[in-house]
């Protein structure tokens, strides 16, 4: 099928299976929840509503697209014919949606290209928190809205009055480069914020209730939506490699050079030791 739809059209259709995805969650969610799996750690789960959602997900966008690409958290990726491709994470947060927590998030984002953050095309973003029925968008070129209000990015006014998001990997060894990282940045910042979810960081930086978010090792399904959230509603993208693994930080403009620079320094000094 060749390409025809917009990015705005694009995102129509995201939002669609969006919100479909979300009400499933949320359904499971209320009907008790337990681990299925686990991934890279005793931490790292997975539970059957996170496969039963991404089915549902993938089995949408199929039936709308059958030949464009996906590459999703729990079902690996298929290759499509259009240059185009759906990166999905069928529930971001899944600790969070383990304990009962809001904090988590149905992220599906729209790409031309392949599933790699440093050379994909973003088009169309849409993540929906199920537990309270919020939607963000973005569309290229055309802006961010939460719940069709349109967002835009805060402007600290110094890195000492930035509040900072970040979060942590699942093994031990990254946790502990993470909090070393973290010890040197907290002194620097107004305060740190850790929700659980990367696509909602990413939106909390477009929506202006946090100034930023940084992370190493999050994945593409991670931030493909949020970061196009973020980006159209203003934040500067930065990634950057650090001891093998990608670093990613979302921010307002008016901090983004220094605080990249104070991330990057100090994951150079902790990766060192």
């Amino acid at each position: 099928m060749p390409d025809t739809l917009t990015p705005a059209q694009f995102a129509d259709l995201a939002e669609s299976i969006a919100r479909e995805a979300a009400a499933l969650a949320a359904r499971r969610r209320a009907e008790g929840v337990e681990v299925a799996d686990r991934k890279s750690s005793i931490v790292d789960v997975v539970t059957a509503a996170d496969r039963e959602v991404e089915d549902l997900v993938r089995t949408r966008i199929a039936e709308a697209r059958p030949d464009d690409g996906f590459h999703g958290e729990e079902s690996g990726s298929g290759a499509g014919s259009t240059g185009i491709t759906w990166v999905v994470d069928p529930i971001d947060g899944t600790v969070n949606y383990l304990y009962g927590s809001e904090q988590y998030g149905v992220s599906i984002g729209v790409v031309r290209g392949s599933a790699d953050p440093t050379q994909w095309e973003a088009l169309a973003g849409i993540v929906v928190a199920p537990a309270t029925g919020t939607v963000w968008r973005a569309v290229a070129g055309e802006g961010a809205t939460r719940d069709g209000v349109a967002l835009r990015v805060s402007t600290p006014a110094s890195l000492a009055e930035t509040l900072v998001a970040t979060g942590f990997g699942y093994t031990a060894d990254r946790r502990r480069e993470q909090v070393a990282v973290l010890a040197g940045l907290i002194g620097e910042v107004r305060d740190v914020r850790r929700a659980g979810a990367a696509s909602l960081d990413c939106c909390a930086v477009g929506a202006g209730t946090v100034d930023a978010y940084y992370e190493r090792g999050i994945n593409p399904w991670d931030m493909a939506a949020g970061s196009l959230v973020a980006a159209e509603a203003g934040a500067s993208v930065r990634i950057w490699e650090a001891g093998g693994t990608r670093s990613f930080l979302f921010a307002a403009p008016a901090v983004a050079d220094q605080l990249e620079a104070l991330v990057r320094g100090l994951e150079v000094e902790v990766l060192a030791d």
